[in-house]
């Protein structure tokens, strides 16, 4: 098992490698899924014309733009540690002409570089399993988005029916490392998804988590049969 600092280091590593072939990558581990499961969010999110984000892990930025396009006119800003995702994200951006909306900040998560109650949502997209501290991750959320704002993990999870719960465990331990291998000859990068996942709490664990740390009015939703999950809690109005 790796301490904090440890896999810090090895995430950071992994990110850094796969940046180029990292979209081509969501489309096969999640069976071309993760860009229904973020419209799925985005629905449920409901932003409002002016309404301000920040997405955390923000990789390649696929969903900071769109938090940004379905603000209007909302400044949104994008953080990770990973330089190389967030130059491959700025290309996006630069290339939509949304650079004076969007911001992308090189950064951690568990030490968020802003103000108390500063954003109307603060979004964290396949990265909460990580860190190497998901409650003072969520701590952090909590902290920065507004009263009566709300923070939103879009995550891999873990499936619990059968026969499909033990496919998923075959495709995910065993052939998703040699597809990173055959198409962007990163098996030990890829090998690291399962150990990520190992270790990470299921669909109620996760919402109990946000409970935990003051987070009301918690919905979780499983999605795919359990493969991804989307969790969403409210700050309570007097911002505790």
């Amino acid at each position: 098992m790796m301490d904090a600092e440890s896999k810090q280091k090895h995430v950071h590593a992994v990110f850094e490698s796969i940046a180029p072939k990292y979209d081509m990558m969501n489309d096969i581990l999640s069976f071309r899924r993760h860009k229904a499961w973020r419209r799925f969010t985005m629905r449920k999110m409901d932003v409002q014309q002016g309404q301000t984000s920040l997405d955390l892990c923000c990789g390649t930025g696929d969903w900071t733009l769109a938090l940004a396009k379905a603000s209007g006119k909302g400044k949104t800003v994008g953080l990770d540690f990973s330089r190389n995702m967030l130059d491959v994200g700025q290309a996006k951006i630069d290339k939509l002409g949304l650079g004076e909306q969007i911001t992308l900040i090189q950064g951690n998560a568990m030490e968020l570089p802003f103000e108390d109650n500063s954003f109307d949502f603060v979004t964290i997209g396949f990265g909460l399993r990580n860190v190497p501290d998901i409650v003072k991750t969520l701590k952090e959320m909590k902290r920065v988005v507004k009263p009566g704002g709300k923070i939103v993990c879009l995550e891999l999870s873990k499936p619990t029916w059968q026969p499909f719960k033990g496919i998923y465990y075959f495709y995910f331990e065993k052939l998703l490392p040699l597809m990173g291998k055959w198409f962007v000859k990163r098996y030990e990068q890829y090998r690291w998804l399962p150990e990520s996942l190992a270790s990470f709490p299921d669909l109620l664990a996760l919402a109990e988590l946000f409970r935990s740390v003051g987070m009301r009015n918690v919905k979780a939703y499983p999605l795919t049969g359990g493969v991804a999950a989307l969790h969403i809690g409210t700050k309570g109005n007097e911002g505790s």
